[in-house]
């Protein structure tokens, strides 16, 4: 299946000179949506048990607990600030336009846990890397961070220190 014509490019997006990759067609194609998540579960390493499979709000969620149920291990979400109920710890990020924070609960992962990373896009790295930090401060053990869509003119694998993997490379 070619997932690229389901991603459409919407220009100008979110301000002039961005060409923004929209995944909402591949999500809303459902033989496209299932592909995508079984794929995605393929790319974790087959000798390393997953224990929890953490996605960042919002996009990464939609395909990270798919991907979590297709490899037998637990869902965390991490979220902007001020939007999970519990205990948190936080890591404040870089944007092109400013600084944003993102949380996780403490008591998500155990010291050990093997830690697969999913959001729809690798970018320029600041998200993944914040959510990086936040598991090695609670002491799990990255596998692998993986995105359907990696823009590599962009760098942002280069922040991450963990293994990267990805369906598409713009």
């Amino acid at each position: 299946m070619n997932l690229e014509k389901l991603i459409r490019d919407i220009p100008d997006f979110p301000k002039p000179g961005i060409i923004f990759k929209d995944i909402t067609p591949l999500l809303a194609n459902s033989e496209a949506l299932v592909y995508c998540a079984d794929q995605l579960a393929a790319l974790s390493p087959d000798r390393i048990k997953i224990d929890k499979v953490i996605s960042i709000e919002a996009r990464g969620f939609i395909l990270g607990s798919m991907i979590a149920e297709r490899l037998a291990a637990g869902f965390i979400p991490v979220r902007k600030k001020g939007k999970l109920p519990s205990e948190v710890i936080s890591k404040s990020y870089g944007l092109e336009y400013g600084e944003d924070i993102l949380e996780i609960h403490k008591d998500a992962i155990k010291p050990g846990d093997n830690i697969l990373i999913h959001d729809d896009v690798l970018a320029t790295g600041g998200t993944a890397n914040a959510v990086c930090q936040l598991v090695t401060e609670l002491g799990g053990n990255i596998v692998q961070c993986n995105f359907i869509m990696e823009l590599g003119f962009l760098n942002g694998k280069e922040k991450l220190n963990c293994n990267v993997a990805s369906l598409l490379s713009y």
